[in-house]
């Protein structure tokens, strides 16, 4: 492992994310309840849910995740071990295990990712120095 021979500017950096990388508006919901069933269906319908948070963001593939640390010219990320990254500013609240994330307004016509839902795989990441918050997603498939 090397040492940088000069500092680096964190701010600097977070402000290149957040200009760059977190193009998109996202959504983070918590279940807060059990589905109800429907007695005419015998389908079991949505998991009620609270919005905690909706703004900008990121959700990109494990290759995505990697591509950024190339963009802002330094390794601030560890091999991810689940295929998704939520990327959301440090203003955003920390997302908890299980919480709901979905792309609401995707700056690329072609992202692939509107009307797809993940769930927090744990809660976002700490870390002594940040500068975005990174939370490690699994994709829900419906049947």
């Amino acid at each position: 492992m090397s040492t940088p021979s000069q500092s680096v500017d964190l701010d600097a950096v977070r402000r290149n994310l957040e200009a760059t990388v977190m193009v998109d508006r996202v959504r983070i919901s918590r279940p807060t309840g059990t589905p109800q069933l429907d007695d005419e269906t015998g389908m079991v319908g949505p998991i009620p849910t609270i919005v905690v948070w909706e703004g900008s963001g990121a959700l990109l593939s494990a290759h995505g995740l990697a591509a950024t640390e190339h963009l802002v010219g330094g390794r601030w990320l560890d091999d991810n071990a689940s295929w998704y990254g939520l990327v959301t500013p440090l203003s955003a609240p920390i997302p908890q295990r299980g919480d709901l994330v979905s792309v609401t307004a995707a700056s690329s016509a072609t992202a692939g990712t509107i009307g797809r839902t993940w769930q927090a795989l744990d809660p976002g990441e700490a870390s002594t120095v940040e500068v975005a918050r990174i939370t490690r997603l699994d994709e829900i498939v419906m049947p």
